[in-house]
C-alpha cells in the first residue's frame, strides 16, 4: 500500500488553514498532520513529525516564509508549495520564494478566497502530488554579477517565418526548456554566462504575471540580459528571452537573424507556454544551428520537441537525474532517443559556452 503524502500547512489565516485542511484532506493519497499559523509554531510540530510536503505561506507573523524557507532548505530540504496572493508586489515575492527553494506554487485570488479554497478544481492537491516526487537541494544564495550598463538592446520588428531549418550561420540559438525546479536551474546556469554568450530563447512552466517578475529578477543578477520576450524581439548574444506565462513562444527567421514570435494558442501537454511548441519552431528554423537543453521537470514537455530538433541536426542535452528536482522531463526526452549528451545542472554553462566555438 502506497504511504500518504504526509502535509503541512503554514498559514496565518484561520479560514485558509481550515479550507486547505479539508480539501487536502479528502485526497486518498494525502495526510494533513497539521496546520500551522507561523513558522515558529510549524517548527515545533516538525521537530516531532516532518512532513514529505509543506503548503507555505509568504507573509506571516514573527517569523515570513521566505526566511522559514530558506531555513529549511538549508538544514533540510523538503518540498514547499508556496500558496500566495496573485499581486505584482506577490509575484515579485513568489519569486524569491522559487529561488529560495519552493519547488511549485499556487496562487490565492484577493477576491473571492474561500469559493477559490472550497473548489476542488484549483489544483492544490495536485500541486502537493508534485511536489512529493520532487528532491529539492541544498540552495546557497548566488553572487550578484558585475551589474552592467543601464542601456538595453531594443526589440526588432517581427518578421514572417521560413519554412523549414536553414543553412549554419554566425548566429547560433540556445533552447531551454524546464518546470518544477528550473527557477532554481535557471540561475545557476545563467549567472556564470558572460555577455558573449549565445542568444538562449527559454520556456519556464509558469503563469502570466509571474514570468515578468521573474526575468527581472534574473536580470538583476546576470551579466547577459534577460527579459520576458515580447513579440518581435531579437534573440542576440547577451540576451535570454524567457516565454510569457499562459503564451508560447516559437522562433522566427529572417535571413541571418532569429526573432521570437508571442502567441496564444491551446494548451500544449497541459501548457502555455509549452516546450514542444518553442523546441520544434527551434528544429524547423534554426535545425543545426542551435542546441537544445530540457532540464528538470514533471512530465513529458520538450521530449518531442527536442527529438525533432535532435533529427534536424541541433545539438541536445539533458540534465541528469542527480542533479534535477524532478527528472520526469529529462527522462522521457532520453527514452525517445532525443538527447546526445546527459550533464549535471553545473556542466551546463560550460556546454552553452561551448556553442559559440562551433564553427
Amino acid at each position: 500500500m502506497q504511504t500518504k503524502i504526509r502535509t503541512l500547512i503554514v498559514d496565518d489565516s484561520a479560514v485558509v488553514r481550515k479550507y486547505l485542511s479539508t480539501q487536502l484532506g479528502k485526497d486518498p493519497g494525502i495526510d494533513v498532520i497539521g496546520a500551522a499559523s507561523d513558522p515558529l509554531i510549524a517548527m515545533e510540530r516538525m521537530a516531532a513529525a516532518w512532513p514529505d510536503v509543506i503548503v507555505l505561506d509568504v507573509e506571516m507573523p514573527r517569523m515570513d516564509g521566505i526566511t522559514f524557507l530558506r531555513k529549511i532548505m538549508s538544514e533540510r530540504p523538503t518540498p514547499v508549495v508556496i500558496c500566495s496572493t496573485l499581486t505584482e508586489k506577490g509575484a515579485e515575492t513568489t519569486m524569491q520564494a522559487l529561488a529560495a527553494g519552493a519547488v511549485s506554487f499556487v496562487t490565492k485570488p484577493r477576491i473571492g478566497l474561500r469559493n477559490f479554497l472550497e473548489d476542488p478544481s484549483n489544483d492544490i492537491a495536485a500541486a502537493v502530488r508534485s511536489a512529493a516526487a520532487a528532491r529539492p537541494r541544498v540552495v546557497a544564495r548566488t553572487a550578484r554579477a558585475e551589474v552592467r550598463p543601464a542601456a538595453k538592446l531594443s526589440a526588432d520588428a517581427v518578421l514572417p517565418a521560413t519554412g523549414g531549418a536553414l543553412a549554419r550561420t554566425t548566429e547560433r540559438i540556445v533552447a531551454i526548456g524546464t518546470s518544477t525546479g528550473g527557477t532554481q536551474a535557471l540561475e545557476e546556469i545563467l549567472v556564470p554566462l558572460p555577455r558573449v554568450t549565445p542568444g538562449i530563447v527559454i520556456v519556464q512552466h509558469m503563469p502570466e504575471k509571474f514570468t515578468a517578475s521573474f526575468a527581472q529578477r534574473l536580470d538583476s543578477l546576470c551579466a547577459i540580459e534577460v527579459k520576458e520576450a515580447s513579440h518581435g524581439d531579437r534573440v542576440m548574444p547577451g540576451r535570454a528571452l524567457i516565454a510569457p506565462g499562459g503564451r508560447h513562444m516559437t522562433l522566427l527567421r529572417n535571413g541571418a537573424y532569429y526573432t521570437v514570435e508571442v502567441i496564444d494558442g491551446p494548451l500544449v501537454n497541459r501548457h502555455r507556454p509549452s516546450v514542444d511548441v518553442l523546441f520544434r519552431s527551434v528544429a524547423q528554423r534554426a535545425g543545426r544551428n542551435a542546441t537544445g537543453i530540457i532540464m528538470t521537470g514533471m512530465g513529458d514537455d520538450g521530449a518531442r520537441g527536442l527529438r525533432e530538433m535532435h533529427d534536424a541536426g541541433a545539438r541536445t542535452v539533458a540534465q541528469d537525474e542527480r542533479s534535477c528536482v524532478v527528472f520526469g522531463m529529462p527522462k522521457e526526452a532520453i527514452k525517445l532517443g532525443a538527447v546526445d549528451a546527459v550533464l549535471p545542472l553545473d556542466e551546463i554553462p560550460k556546454e552553452i559556452l561551448a556553442v559559440r566555438q562551433v564553427a
